[in-house]
């Protein structure tokens, strides 16, 4: 199953069913959720960047990280080393049904533009509001989000490992078709 790499163009139902028989014939190259990592950047420090770490937390249910500036902009007065984001990375069933809402969210539609060549998928969301069963607090007010889900295949491990570190080819890497046909199916996302 090859699909050139920089291909913009919408999955037609040929490769889908194409992706569909490789997946059946070989479970081993079917994609699964690796993770979902959940990114809220306020710019600053201080009393906002709080306020968003504990938005972040109770979306999520995990405690964020935060993530510092790598330079300095002196026109947004953000100094090298200041924390300006909180990210919080999901993993297993937790990533699954926090990615369920953020879907709902988006109203199960998703550009295909959002869609990278190795199986990376960004989803932006206005304010966290928009997810279903969250309230406005007026205390913390309202923050947009950055929901980054990456797919991959079983075996991809063999790459990431400090011992006997390996390579591993482009078939067992997941596509940009591979990635649609995935969010088309298995989480029933319609791809614009």
């Amino acid at each position: 199953m090859s699909v050139a790499r920089g291909a913009r163009a919408e999955v037609s139902e040929e490769v889908v069913r194409r992706v569909l028989e490789v997946w059946e014939s070989n479970p081993m190259r079917k994609p699964r959720l690796a993770k979902v990592t959940v990114n809220i950047g306020v710019g600053e420090s201080g009393e906002r960047l709080r306020k968003a770490a504990k938005i972040l937390e109770t979306l999520t249910g995990q405690e964020p990280s935060e993530r510092r500036a790598r330079r300095t902009i002196k026109e947004f007065n953000v100094r090298k080393g200041e924390p300006i984001a909180v990210a919080v990375t999901l993993r297993g069933e937790k990533a699954l049904s926090f990615l369920n809402k953020v879907l709902d969210a988006v109203g199960r539609r998703v550009k295909s533009s959002s869609f990278d060549d190795y199986g990376n998928v960004s989803i932006g969301i206005r304010e966290h509001i928009m997810l279903p069963g969250v309230k406005y607090d007026p205390e913390l007010g309202i923050f947009g989000m950055d929901v980054c889900i990456t797919l991959e295949k079983p075996g991809l491990r063999v790459m990431r490992r400090r011992v006997k570190r390996s390579r591993v080819p482009y078939r067992q890497r997941v596509s940009r078709a591979e990635a649609i046909v995935f969010f088309i199916k298995e989480l029933n996302t319609k791809v614009v």
